[in-house]
């Protein structure tokens, strides 16, 4: 009895991931996922109290689904040397950004487009330490003299090159019919030239501010 109830969680959170990621949290309805699970409507009651914690559990696992397939070192060992490791983490979230199995960002993005704040708890715990994983690369990259905020900056203009892709892609679908040039599509020039080219601008962009604060030509704007 047991392992049935633990198969109908399963196929229940299976279910909502993919309803989730191809509907958001407004037009999905609890019968289809369960239409889907092959489960009663009342297992999502029994298993998750309510549409909302289960919303929340079917993007963690998404997350955690998406992070077993692509390990967030990017298959890199911590004892590397530092622009060796920046780059694993690059190549990871790159991978996850293109895979179309990890649906993790197809929920996110039915979620910015509307808006529900349901997933704010759950995504700040789970990002958290990706987060300080490379923020701490940086760090080290910048060496000591770098203030907090200039290590965030660093990890956020990281971030915004590898997501840019998934941004690109998805203007791309939207104007697929209409006659609008976006250039070459990003992903042809495959996986590992992506990461290679943010990789190497990154390092420039991160050299040339280690230079300036050691050699004390930035000053912090209020």
């Amino acid at each position: 009895m047991a392992r049935d109830s633990a198969s109908t969680k399963e196929r229940l959170l299976e279910a909502a991931c993919n309803v989730f990621a191809a509907k958001g949290f407004r037009d999905a309805t609890v019968a289809e996922i369960c239409e889907e699970a092959g489960a009663n409507i009342a297992a999502v009651n029994y298993h998750f109290r309510d549409k909302e914690t289960l919303y929340a559990e079917a993007w963690r696992l998404a997350f955690q689904r998406s992070l077993a397939v692509h390990p967030p070192d990017g298959g890199v060992d911590e004892k590397a040397p530092a622009e060796e490791r920046l780059r694993g983490r690059i190549l990871s979230l790159v991978r996850r950004i293109v895979d179309p199995e990890s649906l993790e960002f197809a929920i996110v993005h039915k979620e910015l487009a509307n808006p529900t704040g349901l997933l704010v708890k759950v995504i700040l715990e789970s990002l958290e330490p990706l987060r300080h994983a490379l923020e701490g690369i940086v760090r080290e990259l910048l060496g000591d003299g770098a203030s907090q905020r200039q290590v965030q900056l660093c990890h956020m203009s990281i971030r915004g090159q590898c997501f840019d892709l998934l941004s690109r892609e998805q203007w791309r679908k939207l104007f697929a019919k209409a006659e609008v040039n976006f250039g070459p599509p990003p992903l042809e020039a495959g996986i590992e030239a992506i990461t290679d080219h943010i990789t190497l601008f990154s390092m420039a962009g991160i050299r040339e501010l280690r230079r300036r604060i050691e050699n004390g030509e930035l000053r912090e704007r209020q």
